[in-house]
């Protein structure tokens, strides 16, 4: 076993939630290793830990399966793992199955989460990278009454743009920085 990994803040939930957290964790990360990846399973941490901070958790209800079955179809749904184009691919029914569920019941804990964490195909904090870079929804604002390709605008627009949060970075800099 090797060196424990370090929470990012992102990671970060109320002492109460810790164990929680631990215990959805655990299933998503065996999960990714297994069907998915590294970049999935850091954004199902990410949305575990979400969950945790809501006052109340909805996780404090129901089943972790069903919990853990949702989330991955949420992040799924956005992230085209069902295209068989797409790497890593993986059927809604191979999730259900796996955590012994059925398929409507995880679409519909998947469809409560989208809804609760406003997760859709616009978001691309719940977007992997690649996603991120190919969709053109997320690059799309508004200026001077123009719907405009923000990739495509002078720096100076794209940093205020960036500022405001309405892109998810800097073209020119890549995902992962800041100003």
């Amino acid at each position: 076993m090797g060196m424990p990994r370090r929470k990012t803040p992102s990671e970060s939930v109320p002492k109460p939630m810790q164990a929680m957290f631990d215990s959805f964790t655990e299933l998503t990360n065996e999960f990714s290793k297994k069907h998915l990846n590294e970049e999935y399973a850091a954004l199902l941490r990410k949305l575990v830990a979400a969950l945790c901070r809501k006052r109340p958790s909805p996780l404090l209800q129901g089943r972790i399966s069903t919990w853990v079955a949702g989330m991955i179809h949420a992040l799924g749904t956005i992230n085209f793992l069902s295209d068989k184009s797409q790497d890593p691919y993986l059927a809604p029914a191979a999730i259900a199955e796996y955590f012994g569920i059925g398929q409507s019941t995880m679409a519909n804990k998947s469809r409560q989460i989208r809804e609760m964490m406003k997760i859709s195909h616009w978001s691309s904090d719940w977007m992997l990278s690649e996603r991120i870079e190919k969709s053109p929804i997320v690059w799309m604002i508004s200026v001077n009454g123009f719907v405009v390709d923000a990739r495509r605008l002078p720096r100076q627009i794209q940093e205020e743009a960036f500022a405001k949060g309405l892109i998810p970075y800097i073209p020119e800099e890549g995902a992962g920085v800041s100003f």
